[in-house]
């Protein structure tokens, strides 16, 4: 019989965040896959655990993933935890999963804190619809990419960022998304100095630039307007000379009525309005 592999949420800051059932996990378990062992070990005394322990990180996933499943089929129960909430989200805990249930292991999470959905609910801004980022890239040409899908993205935005990365970061996204757009930066989550700063992207960027950010931090951005955005889009497309519109899509093969479709759609009026417009512009033109 194999052995199980529990994903176990440990606390983010507030110890008292522990749950009985990962602690009585964790006790049981042969073995406990911790991504610091240096840092879990007082997790574990602060609770009387004596459960063997071994690292599993983002250097070692691979072959250290492979060995922890060897132990699960040979009928091993291994307990996962990461430094700080919950295995899988934003560590790699998501490859021990994958290589898991690939060879057939059961796998259960047991659930508690999380940095992502604690800062969400206590933003102030729209929990109906959200994305999760975790940290931005680190490649320029990336980061850069998945800024610019953030500029159209409608759901409201949850980023974690480290202290000494989080002004550069802010000035980045208010260049990219704007100054004003609405953001909840938070700090020392669950801990006694747990900060909520409700405010704009130019007035965050400004602020920490003046005040060294303490903590790890997870930044909560509303989303764009999607109205707003489409109302954009159709100004730029006005601005546009109608026959470069037209060729735009002639370009691509369309025939001169698909594309007076397509760019009335593009510009929010009426076929009708773009004949009339393509007409007037003929008649200026002779």
């Amino acid at each position: 019989m194999a052995g199980i592999l529990y994903l176990c949420a440990t606390p983010i800051g507030n110890l008292e965040d522990m749950t009985f059932r990962v602690i009585r996990t964790l006790r049981e378990a042969d073995l406990i896959a911790a991504e610091d062992t240096r840092n879990s070990i007082k997790l574990l005394n602060h609770f009387d655990i004596h459960t063997p322990m071994t690292s599993y990180h983002e250097f070692n996933r691979y072959d250290k993933g492979r060995e922890l499943v060897e132990l699960l089929l040979a009928g091993k129960n291994i307990a996962l935890i990461t430094d700080a909430g919950t295995p899988g989200i934003s560590d790699p805990g998501e490859e021990l999963v994958r290589l898991a249930q690939a060879a057939g292991i059961t796998v259960t999470s047991l659930p508690g804190a999380c940095a992502a959905v604690t800062a969400l609910t206590l933003s102030g801004l729209p929990t109906r619809r959200f994305c999760f980022e975790a940290f931005l890239p680190t490649d320029r040409k990336e980061r850069a990419r998945v800024l610019e899908e953030l500029c159209r993205e409608t759901r409201t935005i949850i980023l974690y960022e480290a202290p000494h990365r989080l002004v550069k970061t802010l000035h980045e996204l208010e260049q990219t998304l704007g100054g004003s757009r609405r953001l909840t930066v938070l700090r020392e989550l669950t801990k006694k100095h747990e900060t909520v700063f409700r405010t704009t992207l130019s007035a965050a960027a400004e602020y920490y630039q003046e005040q060294a950010p303490r903590g790890e931090c997870v930044i909560v951005l509303e989303g764009t307007d999607a109205g707003a955005q489409k109302a954009q889009e159709q100004e730029r497309w006005s601005r546009m000379p109608l026959a470069e519109h037209l060729e735009h899509y002639m370009a691509q093969g369309m025939t001169q009525k698909d594309a007076m479709k397509a760019a009335a759609a593009d510009r929010g009026v009426s076929k009708r309005d773009i004949y009339a417009q393509w007409l007037a512009e003929k008649d200026t033109e002779q």
